[in-house]
């Protein structure tokens, strides 16, 4: 588990945009790119080449990338250095008018401020949404960018758009000389070796790494109670991802890298008011992730803006055959990501955004079929949906209700949380999922890999109990868990079954897509957390969420969050969803509302106030007071059937 992938080759140096376009190369930057993994040329940015061109001041970079940015002369004055826009920091950091140094050095300063003691899984009082720092490799990559973004001002080397942006990883992702210890202190000395692909990426890009952001432990629950809220510590702030959920918006970050499974970066995004993108399957490398469910695991971005997002998403995209062959499910080249907001009063005309009424709510543990979701939400929810409807056909859109797809109905959803028994292995059934995920569990030796580090002598025998316990299986008649018995089970799973469970994958996938097109649905648009989420200590964390909330991993299908209010003074936040690669329509739907209706994506928290009394610096293995609505696809399919009764 200590071993992360490496990444592989740059792009060929004879591949190159067309014209007007951004290619990867040109925003990861040509002499690094060797690190970065295999990346073909990429054209970026919907719009991006009719973007006008700006006037750039004396001084400022002239590397012909910045039709994305705007003039450093045109940016609106902020309080705080903090709360600007990557985009505007990255226009700023060309223009010399702001230091990465400087940068970097705010949001450490802040991050000992707010944050709270490090390598606590628990509530360590504060934010907690920093594990760990690499304050050292953080300022020194801060000095080296600074250095090359001089040069290019002198007219060198042109500087790649994210160069001397400050980001936190979700701990559960390599990074080179960090433990990677997936929210549980029984990973501590889990030392990543080499990055992953995506950190490597974003290192070529010039990204300043500022540490590992907390998550629920091992990527398990979508409440958290690690972290606390950006807007209020004692509330939860959404999982897995809840650190680089909580970062960015409390301004400890520019923006993070999170991973999703089942709702890890879509519901720390919702509850904390960022703008996260959870991508299709396959078209960000996994490779160098601690893995959940290879085929449902995807990275992405959580940020302020989904201008910000859709940057860093475009910076990480694209193959790594080597590493992770999912990557080459993605169209080549990738549909253009767009970065700047489309002209006209109508941005959105055209587009045909569904609200699906068969998606079904979870409301204080049970779910509400045959009622519309809409009415579930509570009042202050309610009021900010409805208006975002209202301010979505403002800009043109065409919204409209639907049926969307029953996923209670088994003749249309044939695989998530089915009944049926395709197999008995070891003494246990395999459900449809069950003969997808742990067939492909199997083949990245997910128990495997943990039960070699257990035995490297580097855990600690309660570490390995606990490890044991979480990865491993207990088989019917056997006393205690195993790794062996998991190993037996996952293995187990003859190709047949294995193929007829991803049979009734593909079956959903259509399905879904059908119920789309039958009514000229582009995309939807969903509530992911329909009421005030709940406090850390006590009570529901989430009392209004989408019961169904795996499925979008299940189908491979992106989302976008993004807030769109404030209630009791904690963040609403409405989600776009899409068929799969479907990213450009609904980042580029996302920015243009953002840039008519900056003012909920533009709030700022306030600063938490420090504990009365230091909370205890809780370094003992956890004992799994994180817990809530669970991000693994297997657990999550058993809550839903007993939710259902």
């Amino acid at each position: 588990m200590g071993q992360h992938e490496s990444a592989g080759a740059s792009a060929p140096a004879g591949e190159r945009a067309g014209p007007g376009t951004l290619s990867r190369r040109s925003l990861i930057g040509g002499a690094g790119t060797a690190a970065a993994g295999t990346a073909l040329a990429m054209t970026l940015g919907g719009g991006v080449a009719k973007a006008a061109t700006t006037t750039k001041e004396p001084g400022e970079a002239k590397d012909g990338n910045t039709a994305c940015l705007p003039s450093a002369k045109d940016i609106p004055h902020r309080s705080r250095l903090v709360d600007y826009e990557i985009v505007e920091l990255a226009a700023l950091l060309r223009a010399g008018k702001v230091s990465s140094v400087e940068l970097t050095q705010a949001y450490l300063d802040r991050i000992h401020k707010f944050n709270g003691p490090f390598e606590t899984y628990g509530n360590n009082g504060l934010y907690n949404a920093f594990v760990r720092l690499d304050e050292a490799g953080a300022l020194a990559a801060a000095r080296a960018a600074d250095k090359r973004l001089a040069a290019c001002r002198r007219g060198g080397e042109a500087v790649p758009l994210l160069y001397g942006i400050p980001m936190g990883i979700k701990d559960s992702v390599g990074v080179k000389g960090l433990n990677a210890q997936n929210g549980s202190a029984a990973f501590s000395g889990n030392l990543a070796l080499q990055d992953a692909t995506v950190v490597a990426r974003l290192r070529a890009a010039g990204v300043v790494l500022l540490g590992s952001t907390i998550c629920s432990a091992f990527s398990g629950s979508i409440t958290g109670t690690f972290a606390g809220n950006a807007w209020n510590v004692a509330y939860v702030p959404g999982g897995s991802s809840q650190g680089s959920g909580v970062a960015p918006v409390a301004r400890l970050a520019a923006a993070c890298i999170g991973e999703e499974t089942g709702g890890s970066i879509i519901m720390p995004s919702a509850a904390n008011g960022a703008t996260g993108i959870k991508p299709s399957l396959g078209t960000v490398s996994v490779a160098g992730v601690m893995p959940l469910s290879p085929g449902y695991d995807v990275l992405g971005p959580l940020s302020r803006s989904a201008r910000d997002s859709a940057l860093i998403l475009a910076t990480i995209l694209g193959p790594d055959p080597v590493n992770d062959p999912q990557t080459l499910s993605a169209p080549s080249p990738f549909p253009e990501i767009p970065l700047i907001p489309r002209r006209g009063r109508k941005p959105l005309q055209g587009m045909t955004i569904g609200i699906p009424q068969t998606d079904w709510m979870n409301v204080n543990g049970s779910i509400k079929v045959g009622v519309s979701p809409q009415s579930t939400y509570g009042a202050g929810h309610l009021a900010a949906f409805n208006r975002l409807v209202g301010q979505l056909q403002s800009l043109g859109a065409t919204v409209i209700q639907f049926p969307g797809l029953d996923m209670t109905d088994s003749s249309q959803n044939p695989y998530f949380a089915s009944s049926d028994v395709l197999a008995t292995v070891d003494g246990s059934p395999v459900s449809p999922s069950a003969a997808v995920v742990n067939s492909n569990r199997y083949e990245v030796r997910f128990a495997a890999a943990v039960a070699d580090f257990c035995a490297s002598g580097i855990p600690s025998a309660a570490a390995v109990a606990t490890l044991t316990s979480q990865y491993g299986r207990r088989a019917p008649g056997e006393p205690a868990a195993s790794f062996a018995a998991a190993d037996r089970f996952n293995g187990g799973i003859s190709a047949a079954v294995r193929y007829e469970g991803e049979q009734r994958r593909r079956r959903l996938i259509a399905n879904y897509t059908k119920a789309l097109r039958d009514h000229n649905v582009d995309f939807m648009l969903v509530m992911s957390i329909g009421d005030v989420v709940g406090q850390r200590s006590g009570g529901a964390g989430f009392p209004v969420y989408r019961a169904y909330y795996q499925v979008p991993n299940a189908l491979g299908w992106p989302m976008v969050s993004f807030p769109i209010g404030y209630v009791q003074g904690l963040a609403a936040s409405a989600q776009f969803w899409g068929p799969r690669f479907a990213e450009a329509d609904i980042v580029q739907a996302a920015i243009d509302y953002q840039d008519r209706f900056p003012e909920y994506h533009n709030a700022a928290p306030p600063d938490p106030a420090p504990p009365a009394t230091p909370s205890p610096n809780a370094r003992s293995l956890p004992s799994f007071e994180d817990d809530g609505p669970s991000n693994d696809p297997i657990i999550g399919e058993a809550e839903v059937r007993a939710a259902l009764g």
